[in-house]
């Protein structure tokens, strides 16, 4: 059994990718290859001048086979065709033949092969293949097996015949992790079920033209169920470009090809829909019931999929009398589903008509037990939690050190215990590493020091009275903390009257070590002076005014506790202050507000009881100082030493050094953030407009279809408005006809009735003359009588 499972063998085309091709952006192109009498195809890519194609082919056979094929000189033919999504027409481009005599176990570096019989006369299209013969593993490792007999054919027919398609339901197993699709004695066979979305295009047709683009991008994400368990994506935020790893969602079943076959037709459709939070943008749905066809032997083969660009139709498009967009504009997703047994190899499936390259998709699987989707690939994040908001705080400051530098050089942040400072005393001693020697110096910190943090956030400038806009800066200093330099806020900001402006990169926070008694004293007694400077680029920087920060009120706040890093238990003070910026100049009157956060955290005593002093190079080179607060001045060494010799001339010498090498390296750094800024700004800038050409296009096409809509119920009413005016003319015709022809019956009648008069009268008057020549020969016989 082995060695005829060693006899297995592989060919294996490498179609990678193409050159010299035209750019034909409605298209797709496609690789078919046939070898044999089977044929295989990769997955359609852009039509452009440099298609990657990046799929392999394999056919497998014996090595009898083989020698078999190479005697008769048996081609693999493969053939490029042009691909319309939209009414699926394939346009034949060209073919190109490999010999299999060639064909080596070797592998060989591809090759160039030009396209023959190439449609496109004037560009000599070339494909990259490499073929390699290779051993079949998988047989190997299947030769092995033991395989489960299937059930028999008269009971899965009549298993069939009795089920009822509305009572197959997916029944979960936690225990094994599967869904069980029919009766458990029969229903055996595990296949794995997933949906892979690859790609989406033209999104922001889905959002209505009535919605304002918010400052803030809201997250869009694909949303669908499979077999009960709820299936998101990625979120992304841009609807133009959408910018998400292909994601397949996979469930495992166990199950019968016929069960299954049954249970998708009876569920027809996978419903995807595009959300927003809560709300969904646009849905479209995947008819399943073709996935898997009656006496299907192709899954025991390779997976069987259904794949594509799919229309996302808007919700009630109907009642709201949406107009039908066209279809090279219309919102699509690109979805593959496939259905296989577990012992096929999963290959990656991507969906046709990808816009991109082929992109190995994140695999999700669906917990059996949580029901949701578990990534695979997971993303490490640090989450500080609560306990740890200080040792977070300290990195999130030093990582904002460089850009919140003042002029000096002044280092705005540093490590807990690194620079205690004294209030009063002008000596400053360096601070000590693991490393230094043990002979070097020592100067004793009081037992009762303790180690504190103070950190001041200036956040907000508002309610300005000045005459004219200000780049505000804002500056200062408070030697308590162990440096006279000054501390500024950067970049300048531009406030105006009736506004309010969030200074950025306003935040500093100080460690150091002192006495509670005279740290509260020091607080009592000095204000924190916040200058407020406007910065010209042609003049001179221009002091508006000042403000007092009475950093006593911050030791009248209520106290918080919270755990150190060590576990030990601190003491938090938080005040929120908006204090009145004077004017400097003038009658003092109020020109501003200035909102800010002072915050004062005490770690207890401090552990270390003593500082070594190291050399001057060394401290220095360090770039940190500590200044330990003393109650009395230290005593002189009894042997003097020449200015220039002691250590504090050779420490503040190196010093002065450091900073200007500070400055310079702090100049070039701003420059290289303002280049960053303003290129983040530029691509920010770009992405707006092509948010809003989106979206004028999209009204465009929305106002066109309404036009064309209006043209035609214009021409409609002129039709029926020219109607209706003959219709009303022929109606004025016929009515003065009726009229001519009532007068002229009316007349007729009058004259019938006057000479029917006339003839009356002259029929009476003869009457009468007879009736008076009776009367005169009565009289006249009567007379003869």
């Amino acid at each position: 059994m082995v060695s005829r499972a060693a006899d297995r063998l592989l060919i294996v085309v490498s179609v990678l990718e193409g050159r010299y091709f035209p750019k034909r952006p409605k298209h797709m192109l496609i690789v078919e290859a046939k070898f044999d009498g089977e044929q295989l195809a990769t997955d359609p890519v852009e039509h452009t001048d440099q298609p990657e194609f990046a799929t392999e082919l394999a056919w497998e056979l014996d090595r009898k086979a083989l020698h078999q094929h190479r005697l008769q000189r048996t081609p693999i033919k493969l053939q490029c065709f042009a691909l319309d999504p939209i009414s699926s027409a394939k346009e034949n481009i060209g073919y190109i033949v490999l010999d299999l005599r060639a064909v080596q176990e070797k592998k060989q570096a591809p090759k160039w092969y030009p396209v023959l019989s190439n449609k496109y006369a004037k560009f000599k299209s070339e494909i990259q293949v490499g073929v390699v013969l290779e051993t079949d593993s998988k047989a190997l490792v299947d030769g092995f097996k033991a395989k489960e007999a299937p059930p028999r054919e008269g009971k899965a027919s009549a298993l069939l015949s009795g089920l009822d398609p509305k009572s197959i339901v997916p029944v979960l197993n936690e225990e094994e992790g599967y869904h069980q699709i029919g009766p458990a004695e029969y229903c055996r066979d595990y296949f794995v079920l997933s949906v892979t979305i690859a790609f989406a295009t033209q999104l922001e047709q889905l959002v209505p033209s009535t919605m304002k683009l918010p400052e803030r991008q809201p997250e869009f994400f694909f949303y669908y169920s499979l077999l009960g368990n709820d299936v998101t994506n990625e979120p992304f935020t841009d609807l133009i470009n959408p910018n998400f790893e292909p994601e397949r969602a996979s469930v495992r079943i166990r199950s019968t090809a016929d069960v299954i076959q049954v249970y998708l037709c009876a569920q027809s459709k996978l419903q995807i829909h595009l959300c927003c939070g809560d709300q969904s943008l646009g849905s479209t749905e995947i008819p399943l019931s073709g996935l898997l066809k009656k006496g299907n032997v192709e899954i025991d083969q390779h997976p069987v999929t259904i794949e594509g660009a799919f229309v996302l139709v808007p919700p009630n498009r109907a009642k709201q009398k949406l107009p039908q967009l066209p279809l090279d504009m219309a919102p699509t997703v690109g979805v593959s589903v496939a259905l296989q047994r577990e012992s096929l190899s999963a290959q990656p499936l991507i969906p046709l008509n990808a816009p991109t390259e082929p992109k190995q998709p994140m695999e999700k699987v669906l917990s059996p037990v949580s029901g949701e989707a578990e990534t695979l690939q997971q993303r490490s994040q640090n989450v500080p939690s609560q306990a740890d908001h200080s040792s977070s705080t300290d990195e999130a400051t030093e990582s904002e050190v460089e850009s919140l530098k003042s002029e000096k050089g002044t280092k705005l942040k540093k490590k807990a215990g690194d620079d205690p400072v004294a209030a009063s005393q002008p000596e400053a001693v360096g601070a000590s590493s693991s490393s230094e020697p043990v002979s070097a110096q020592k100067i004793v910190i009081p037992a009762a020091s303790h180690h504190f943090c103070f950190s001041v956030d200036l956040r907000s400038i508002r309610s300005l009275k000045v005459g004219f806009p200000i780049n505000c800066i804002l500056r200062y200093s408070y030697p308590f903390f162990g440096s006279a330099a000054p501390i500024m806020t950067s970049p300048p900001v531009e406030v105006r009257k009736n506004m309010e402006v969030f200074l950025p990169q306003s935040y500093c926070a100080f460690d150091f070590a002192t006495i509670p008694h005279q740290l509260q004293d020091t607080f009592f007694r000095l204000p924190l002076l916040v200058e407020l400077w406007h910065k010209d680029k042609t003049a001179k920087d221009l002091l508006l005014g000042v403000a007092r920060l009475q950093l006593s009120n911050v030791l009248a706040s209520e106290k918080t506790r919270f755990l150190g890093s060590n576990g030990e238990q601190c003491w938090r003070q938080t005040c929120n202050e908006t204090v009145s910026v004077t004017a400097a100049q003038g009658s003092g009157n109020t020109i501003a507000e200035l909102s800010c956060v002072i915050t004062l955290e005490d770690y207890g005593l401090v552990k270390m009881q003593e500082v070594l002093v190291s050399d001057s190079s060394q401290c220095v080179g360090a770039g940190q100082q500590r200044h330990v607060p003393q109650t009395q001045p230290r005593c002189a060494p009894e042997n003097h030493l020449q200015p220039r010799e002691t250590l504090e001339y050779k420490a503040a010498l190196e010093l002065e050094i450091w900073k200007g090498m500070q400055e310079d390296i702090f100049e070039n750094q701003l420059k290289k953030k303002e280049m960053a800024h303003m290129q983040v700004l530029a691509e920010e800038w770009k992405r707006r407009d092509r948010e809003r050409e989106a979206l004028v296009k999209k009204k465009v096409a929305e106002y066109t279809v309404l036009e064309e809509q209006l043209q035609k119920t214009l021409r409609e009413l002129d039709k029926r408005e020219r109607q209706l005016f003959s219709a009303e003319s022929e109606l004025q015709r016929v009515k003065k006809e009726l009229q001519a022809e009532h007068e002229r019956n009316l007349q007729e009648l009058q004259n019938s009735v006057r000479r029917a008069r006339e003839e009356c009268a002259h029929q009476v008057e003869l009457e009468r003359s007879k009736i008076k020549q009776l009367e005169d020969d009565k009289l006249h016989l009567q007379q003869q009588v």
